[in-house]
């Protein structure tokens, strides 16, 4: 795997860096800004771009519109954005248009190489990452009585994951269930809640987002 890693921050990109080539992921090259990310990325052709989403010159979102940049030049290219910051709406921005290769953590989490890693393959594999942070704090936020309080516990906890983009493998190895178990799981939830079953993992993801901060 080949990675470019684009933050403004010295130290931050330079941990990064160490935590990739530590577990033997090629970094292709590093970035300051959202011009030299987009240069690097047309240059190196990289699988992969881990991306701040604050970076110059407003250090707002100029990581997400790097992101979707990369993304419409090149759907191949998976992007990984970061923040320090617990934002929804960034995620649900992110994956909207094309979700396959989408992911947002906090910043924090990746400092975990194996947490970044993992998400790194997952996203090169085609799937969709959201922070599960993000994912706990939509589920449980309090709103009127609806659909979600019909869903039992396990079911719950299988809506979470579905959101942070697992397939049904992952999540049947997540909770030591079967994977046939999950499926069943996965078409009560999504019926609960109105929303179509769909086997595309990033389709679901988007659907469930959607639903979640409605």
């Amino acid at each position: 795997m080949r990675v470019v890693v684009a933050d403004d921050t010295m130290l931050t990109r330079e941990g990064i860096v160490r935590l990739l080539t530590d577990a033997g992921i090629e970094v292709a090259a590093q970035a300051q800004d959202g011009q030299n990310l987009l240069s690097a990325v047309r240059t190196m052709r990289p699988d992969a771009a881990v991306i701040d989403i604050r970076m110059p010159p407003t250090w707002t979102d100029e990581g997400l519109v790097a992101a979707a940049r990369i993304r419409a030049e090149d759907p191949t290219v998976a992007v990984l954005v970061l923040s320090q910051y617990l934002e929804s709406s960034y995620a649900t921005r992110l994956i909207k248009e094309r979700p396959e290769r989408a992911g947002y953590l906090l910043k924090e989490r990746v400092f975990d190489g194996a947490v970044l890693v993992d998400a790194l393959r997952r996203l090169t594999g085609g799937e969709t990452v959201v922070d599960p942070t993000i994912v706990a704090r939509l589920v449980g936020r309090r709103r009127p009585p609806g659909p979600l309080d019909r869903l039992s516990d396990r079911e719950r906890a299988v809506l979470g994951l579905v959101a942070e983009g697992l397939s049904n493998r992952a999540i049947a190895a997540r909770l030591f269930v079967t994977e046939r178990t999950v499926e069943a799981h996965v078409t009560a939830v999504l019926g609960k809640l109105g929303l179509p079953h769909d086997p595309h993992t990033h389709r679901r993801v988007l659907a469930v987002l959607a639903y979640l901060q409605g």
